[in-house]
């Protein structure tokens, strides 16, 4: 792959072109965006750019030779003066070995992996590139640890901080940084994309809607799919239960969601060996709630406007009938309480609650809230 191959990130790409073109790439970048579009892939793309030896330009277009010993090295994974980092690499620390992998991004990783290695020289081109992942994860502590670097960065050096939630980030660390926004994917092309992995029609489309535009997660839930993870079905029996269970039933659903999650977890983790099972288990989990945001969105929807356009546009029987239980307000509610779950899936409450606490929620009755 290289710069050109990557689609729907038009204006993103143009910018970093043009600032190529002028000679004046800036020393720090922030990829904000939601998580899947193509941040992580134009970071890649665009450090085999500058480290590249022979560089290409074709209708004021620069992109990577792909044949220069950089970018075999490059393509290899064995670059010296490429540096991902990520929260995994505290097993790699000093003091890190049999460390859990932690939720935020630590700190010892920031300043082994990044502070520590950008003031040496590079080794084989005259750049070094960094790609920060989760950069949301940084907590004030490791933002404050990398605030000299980006102030006085070494020439050479490039620092590209992929995030999701610029909210997350202090005003310091914002204020020293190039900014670039990132859209979402077109449905039609995650529809393609997810039909050449081999994934049915009516899946892919449902995949590329639910992921609002996030390829990187629609093929990942397409690979469950193909790995018999049975999510789709899961969504159907799912949106089936939501439509005629009560409170009583509550804790008996939430049971068969925790189970459903821990499948899913189990083939994901197979699939994803670099990424930690407590993150697995996370993902899985938001997905199960996405899925719930999702029909009680479209429920939403239907009750305002005949919606064409719904995301479970393969149920939408169903959805009408969800629509007559929540009238847009109570509707609105119900998605207030599934971010709020959201929230605490990234804060790592005891899962078997957080199944509990969501569906006792989602219970017919309007006046019943839980806390």
């Amino acid at each position: 792959m290289s710069l050109k191959d990557i689609f729907c990130q038009d204006k993103a790409i143009a910018i970093l072109q043009k600032a190529l073109a002028a000679g004046k790439v800036p020393h720090a970048y922030i990829f904000a965006g939601q998580e899947g579009i193509g941040k992580f892939t134009t970071a890649r793309e665009w450090a085999r750019l500058l480290l590249c030896e022979s560089s290409t330009i074709e209708n004021d277009f620069a992109d990577s030779c792909g044949l220069c010993r950089s970018c075999r090295l490059f393509e290899a994974g064995s670059h010296p003066d490429f540096n991902p980092v990520y929260k995994e690499l505290l097993e790699f620390t000093r003091d890190g070995k049999g460390k859990k992998t932690p939720v935020d991004l630590p700190i010892d990783v920031i300043r082994e992996f990044l502070i520590e290695k950008a003031p040496t020289r590079p080794t084989l081109s005259k750049r070094k590139v960094f790609v920060v992942s989760e950069a949301e994860r940084l907590n004030e502590h490791s933002q404050n640890a990398l605030l000299k670097l980006l102030e006085e960065p070494p020439q050479y050096c490039c620092i590209i901080m992929l995030c999701t939630r610029m909210e997350k980030l202090l005003p310091t660390t914002k204020s020293r940084c190039q900014i670039i926004r990132f859209g979402p994917v077109a449905e039609d092309r995650i529809i393609e994309k997810l039909r050449e992995m081999g994934a049915e029609e009516e899946t892919a489309r449902y995949f590329a809607r639910l992921s609002q535009g996030s390829i990187g997660q629609a093929c990942r839930w397409a690979k469950l799919e193909l790995a018999d993870a049975n999510l789709y079905q899961t969504k159907k029996q799912l949106l089936n239960s939501l439509v005629k269970y009560e409170y009583a039933g509550a804790l008996e659903l939430a049971q068969w969601l925790l189970g459903e999650s821990k499948k899913i977890a189990t083939i994901w983790a197979d699939l994803d060996e670099a990424t930690s099972r407590t993150d697995i288990n996370r993902r899985a989990q938001t997905t199960i709630v996405q899925i719930i945001i999702s029909a009680l969105h479209d429920a939403m929807k239907l009750n305002v406007t005949p919606a064409k356009d719904i995301i479970n546009f393969d149920q939408k029987g169903r959805i009408q009938k969800l629509a007559g239980r929540f009238n847009p307000e109570q509707a609105a509610e119900k998605i207030a309480d599934c971010y709020r779950t959201l929230r605490r899936i990234e804060s790592s409450v005891n899962e078997k609650l957080i199944f509990d606490q969501l569906l006792l929620n989602l219970a017919a009755s309007g006046k019943i809230k839980v806390y």
